[in-house]
């Protein structure tokens, strides 16, 4: 079984923001996923450069990944701070649970 982008963000759904109670990709911490059979990479960040629970949330994320993958694949994960996370990011049911529906554009 090869990673891929859907096996990558089902496992990140998993990983919990403890002070917001959602999950990383709903939450749209999530930037970017490649997937290969030469391994897997993450780009995420975190709703501020201050998180408290940043250490924790990425170490979720590797157990997490290392739960869905086949075993020995090649995992990396990058904090990145650009472009800086905004409620746009969220899901439509993240924004929902939370009470922020965007406007129209």
């Amino acid at each position: 079984m090869e990673a891929n982008e859907d096996t990558v963000r089902d496992a990140l759904r998993v990983v919990m923001d403890p002070e917001a109670g959602m999950n990383i990709v709903d939450l749209g911490l999530v930037y970017g996923i490649e997937a290969s059979a030469a391994g897997v990479k993450v780009e995420m960040t975190m709703t501020s450069a201050a998180c408290p629970m940043a250490d924790m949330i990425v170490d979720n994320s590797y157990a997490a990944l290392e739960g869905a993958l086949p075993r020995d694949t090649p995992i990396k994960i990058d904090l990145v701070w650009d472009p800086p996370w905004t409620p746009e990011r969220m899901s439509g049911l993240a924004r929902e649970q939370f009470g922020w529906l965007m406007p129209p554009r």
